[in-house]
């Protein structure tokens, strides 16, 4: 049935039997042959065809369901076998937040694959609240995250503690002094960790902005806040570049800041892997070496 199955989910991942048989690499007809023989097998209808429309019928939508969660569950088995041997080896999948994501991992896992270069990872770039819901679906093996997150059911463990700044361009200076209730403040959209954290810090400096603009990314803030358009608290991790080219500057130096914890999250399940188990046990060393 594996084959029939994989060949549904292809027609599933296009709504489309032609793209199907291309990615497939077999013809149209073959397709539809593994469509209506998993349908016979099953004894009952998965896919609507009317109009060159392909749908699916409600009993269609939940073998899609099962069907991916079985390959996913294979995946895992084989992961969990070869886990068997000494060695820490193939495929880890990683989500971490923008800040974390974008600016730190990728010097982590740089050093990671030095002690380790049988690793294959895969990674995923989200908000937090992104993030939180692809561990707990299991559909990556262990995020990393910034801020609170809807599910109590996650494990978590602190990995590392980050200061952010308020930040100006450096270019542009205003004329006068500035007052932080006047200026335009740029932030992350809601759901982000980032956001959560801007929200601490004008509710604990009750700082009341006149006018905020949110970008859906901290490379685009950085941007915006260098052209001019206004200030925002971003991570110093994020900022580093910037502030040595001189494109921005910080405001109230160290005494005005906020400081935040980034967590390594898992689904606590029991047969999480050793690369996982291995990757995880990295970076609670991280920041210690």
């Amino acid at each position: 049935m594996d084959q029939k199955l994989k060949v549904f989910l292809t027609v599933v991942k296009y709504m489309n039997f032609s793209k199907a048989a291309e990615e497939l690499f077999i013809t149209q007809p073959a397709v539809s042959q593994y469509i209506k023989s998993l349908e016979q097998e099953l004894n009952i209808k998965l896919i609507d065809r009317t109009n060159k429309k392909v749908r699916l019928t409600k009993a269609g939508s939940l073998v899609a369901y099962y069907a991916k969660e079985m390959f996913v569950l294979k995946t895992k088995m084989k992961q969990a076998v070869s886990d068997l041997t000494s060695e820490v080896k193939g495929k880890l999948a990683v989500g971490a937040s923008y800040s974390y994501g974008e600016y730190i991992l990728p010097h982590v896992l740089a050093d990671f694959l030095r002690q380790f270069p049988h690793v294959e990872p895969v990674i995923t770039i989200g908000n937090t609240h992104d993030i939180a819901s692809k561990v707990q679906n299991q559909e990556i093996d262990l995020g990393i995250v910034e801020g609170s997150f809807p599910s109590e059911k996650l494990h978590k463990e602190k990995i590392a503690t980050d200061r952010m700044f308020v930040i100006k361009s450096r270019k542009h200076q205003p004329k006068k002094p500035i007052h932080l209730n006047e200026e335009t403040w740029i932030v992350r959209e809601e759901g982000s960790g980032t956001r959560e954290a801007v929200d601490m810090f004008l509710k604990k400096h009750n700082i009341q902005p006149e006018k905020t603009l949110e970008f859906g990314s901290t490379q685009i803030i950085k941007e915006a806040v260098e052209a001019g358009l206004g200030v925002s608290l971003l991570s110093e991790w994020t900022i580093r570049n910037e502030l040595e080219l001189d494109k921005l500057k910080v405001i109230g130096g160290e005494q005005l800041y906020f400081e935040r914890s980034f967590y390594a999250i898992t689904s606590g399940n029991p047969l999480s892997t050793k690369t996982t188990a291995t990757f995880l046990d990295f970076l609670n060393q991280y920041f210690l070496d």
